[in-house]
């Protein structure tokens, strides 16, 4: 019974803890090739706080506890785009914009979804603070297929969205409402000229081709299409463009993030507005940005996706200098400490012997 973990909390062993270390480096300095510097917030802030940023839906995720010091109600933060958000609006806001910033870090959740049982979980993101024109979200965009390519991952894919997209149209909550459920019959009802939208999902090219016939779409559209031009052959593209489920705060954009072989979306991102000032009786100063979460959870957990255990055994008296000069050639390397240790024992896939490498 001591080995038990509450629901939604998990032990990361040998070797996928070693693996998701290597992911999270491998994207952050993608991401800071491009100018996106880290910035490393507590777990917890005040709760008030963090509740106003994080707004009503993401507030009701946090975990609350008192602050034995302050005796004030503290909040563990679900998300970190809002910590990012209150970096940018106060201990570097007077940093010239546009500021780019990446995190990296655990998030808990007070309840998890039949989706995603995971409660505690690590999450990755930049964010370009200052902007959301077309140029900085094709940034992000891209940078975000960079760096998950350059830790690995094959098959990337984009759903991309249009989260403002009702409202552009002149469309009212109820319409809204239905074109969320995808509820032909009630979009109908409402007004049938908005059921091409529903039609429209699928494959970008198609689905861009199939909204062109409302006039008032044609900046969005334009976007979009420059946005995916920047992208590299190879990243299937989609488009969704009624789709508002977790993107109730983005703006003119948004977008999913998938992988070959994942479960599940691997990341999420899109447009939306920073709060400056949440307090201030005008509601509070905002100001635009552009900015993507990954999540490692998902991309390490995905049924049969495997990880690579690479180890260099050095049995016992393996002169020091040897063991360094393969390490030098990006050995992890492993000594045997007794004259009876095996690669085997050591969970080693090579040996060294009489200076070459051979398979154990």
């Amino acid at each position: 019974m001591t080995g038990l973990l509450p629901e939604g909390f998990h032990d990361r062993l040998p070797p996928f803890a070693d693996a998701a270390a290597r992911l999270e480096r491998g994207v952050l300095d993608a991401a800071r090739s491009y100018g996106y510097e880290q910035v490393d917030p507590p777990l917890a802030e005040f709760e008030d706080g963090l509740a106003r940023r994080l707004k009503a839906g993401g507030a009701r995720d946090a975990v609350r506890f008192t602050d034995p010091v302050s005796q004030k109600t503290l909040a563990i933060r679900p998300d970190i785009t809002a910590q990012v958000g209150r970096i940018a609006a106060t201990r570097m806001g007077h940093h010239p914009r546009p500021l780019r910033l990446s995190y990296a870090g655990p998030v808990l959740k007070l309840r998890a979804s039949e989706l995603r049982p995971a409660r505690a979980m690590r999450q990755i993101g930049i964010e370009l603070i200052g902007l959301d024109s077309v140029a900085a979200a094709r940034e992000v965009v891209s940078v975000a297929v960079e760096a998950l390519t350059a830790a690995g991952l094959t098959g990337l894919s984009i759903d991309f969205t249009l989260p403002d997209l009702v409202a552009t149209l002149g469309g009212d909550a109820a319409l809204a409402a239905a074109l969320d459920a995808k509820d032909a019959g009630a979009v109908a009802a409402i007004d049938a000229s908005y059921l091409p939208l529903i039609e429209a999902a699928g494959p970008f090219a198609a689905a861009i081709a199939r909204l062109r016939g409302h006039a008032a779409l044609g900046s969005r559209l334009d976007a979009l299409e420059s946005i995916v031009a920047s992208l590299p052959a190879g990243v299937g593209l989609t488009l969704d463009p009624t789709e508002r489920h977790g993107f109730e705060y983005q703006s003119w954009l948004g977008f999913s993030i998938f992988a070959a072989g994942t479960l599940g979306e691997i990341g999420r991102g899109g447009t939306y507005k920073v709060l400056h000032d949440p307090i201030a009786e005008d509601g509070g100063k905002e100001e635009p940005a552009v900015g993507v979460s990954l999540y490692v959870d998902p991309i390490l957990d995905a049924a049969g996706r495997a990880v690579e255990r690479r180890r260099l055994f050095l049995p016992f008296g393996t002169s020091a200098d040897d063991g360094a000069r393969m390490r030098g050639e990006g050995w992890v390397t492993v000594a045997a400490l007794e004259a009876q240790d095996t690669p085997a024992a050591q969970l080693c896939t090579h040996v060294l012997l009489k200076g070459e490498v051979h398979e154990a």
